[in-house]
This record gives C-alpha cells, sequence and structure tokens, in this order.
C-alpha cells in the first residue's frame, strides 16, 4: 500500500532522530571528561539499536523497559541525555496500547521536565513547554501514523482464491 512507505520512513527518522540525538548527548559528555557518562550512552545506543529486530512482544516490552530505565539513568546524570524522551515517546505510542501509551508519555514527559529543572538548578517555563509541546506534537503524529496505518489495512481486500 502506498501509505506503508512514509509510515516505514516516519519510523526511521525517528530512529534517526533517536540515533543524532543520543551522538550528540555522546559528544558533549565526552567533552566535559565524562567518560562513563558516554560508555553509558553508547550501551544505551546498543540496546536501542536491537529493538526494531524484535518481533515477540514480550521481549519488546523488556526492551522498552531497558530503554526507558537505562535513558533515566543518563538522564538524572547528564543533561544531554534527556531530550533523548522525545522520540522515546514516539516509540511507547508505536508499541504500546493507547491506555498504557498515554500512562507512559505522561511519566516521561513529567520525568524529562523534571530531570532538565533538577540540571538546570529550577524550574522555568521553556523547560516545562518544550518537552509538554514535545509531548503533544509525538503523541498527535503517532495517532495519525496509527490511523492512517489501520485506513490503509482496512482498504486492503483479502486474495480470492481462484479454482481451477
Amino acid at each position: 500500500m502506498m501509505l506503508d512507505i512514509p509510515l516505514r520512513l516516519l519510523r526511521w527518522a525517528v530512529h534517526v532522530t533517536t540515533c543524532g540525538l543520543l551522538v550528540i548527548a555522546v559528544i558533549a559528555v565526552l567533552g566535559e571528561d565524562r567518560v562513563a557518562e558516554a560508555v553509558g550512552g553508547l550501551a544505551l545506543g546498543l540496546v536501542y539499536a536491537v529493538g526494531p529486530a524484535i518481533r515477540w512482544p514480550w521481549v519488546r516490552g523488556a526492551w522498552l523497559v531497558a530503554v526507558t530505565d537505562g535513558w533515566m539513568a543518563l538522564a538524572m546524570v547528564a543533561p544531554p541525555f534527556v531530550w533523548l524522551a522525545l522520540p522515546l515517546l514516539f516509540v511507547y505510542l508505536d508499541l504500546l496500547p493507547l491506555w498504557l501509551a498515554m500512562f507512559g508519555v505522561t511519566v516521561l514527559t513529567s520525568a524529562a521536565i523534571l530531570a532538565a529543572a533538577w540540571h538546570a538548578g529550577g524550574v522555568s517555563v521553556p523547560l516545562v513547554v518544550g518537552p509538554g509541546v514535545g509531548a503533544v506534537v509525538m503523541t498527535l503524529l503517532a495517532l495519525v501514523c496509527k490511523s492512517l496505518s489501520a485506513a490503509g489495512h482496512s482498504d486492503r481486500q483479502p486474495s480470492q482464491a481462484v479454482d481451477a
């Protein structure tokens, strides 16, 4: 179906964005001679890279927990890792049932705001509005993708066997 290509490209764009943000964060912490955080970032990248290949739902759930835990640990020790929450939101919305994804988006966005505020030494409007707007945009984008995907799959007609 024609919709499969843009949806696949969007998923890859999320993965590329995640990798780009991760590389920026690793370079930033290396610039501060924080080797342990950089190694943690590389480890998170390796764990994240395995995700698209996982086909079993329970393993994907465990993978998402591992990626989230890794992100939380890094976000608490180094500010550049906080912004990895944005593409991670899309992953939540793509993999989880909507009710659970919305809970996860709320918790992850709140954690990103708290981590950013902690690193900044206090809460500010940009630290609340930035992740909040990012969460809304990612949520809407993921919902549109799911709707388009569902519409594309419902338009397909099952193939009919031809009796010879």
